[in-house]
């Protein structure tokens, strides 16, 4: 490099070394420490949300298990639908062959319900 390019970069690196080291000395955000330095507690507002979130979160779970639970049991039933229609002919309609389908329907519905969350 030439002498003047080196001339250019120093003044560059200066500027880049004064606001990193600037930066690292920045005071700590009001409501993570108190001026003595002790955590600040959070208000009660925080807390609500941080428990609403939490209380959200877990219905959320709880209804992705259920609804795994449901279409476990719409596979079943669907399965057995076919068994009993695989054994009857055009002549006879069992029925348990109707129950099992509205079974399955109420079933069905509910799953989609569920499918698109609390309202």
């Amino acid at each position: 490099m030439t002498r003047n390019r080196k001339l250019l970069i120093l003044p560059v690196l200066a500027c880049v070394f004064m606001i990193g080291s600037s930066q690292a000395q920045l005071p700590p955000h009001p409501r993570q420490t108190g001026e003595t330095g002790t955590p600040i507690e959070p208000t009660g507002d925080e807390t609500r949300d941080r428990i609403a979130r939490d209380m959200a979160k877990k219905a959320n779970e709880e209804r992705q298990l259920q609804l795994k639970k449901d279409t476990d049991k719409l596979l079943k039933l669907a399965t057995e639908l076919k068994d009993y229609v695989d054994k009857s002919n055009e002549h006879v309609l069992s029925l348990e062959v109707v129950k099992k389908a509205d079974e399955i329907e109420k079933l069905a519905k509910s799953v989609k319900e569920k499918m698109k969350g609390p309202n």
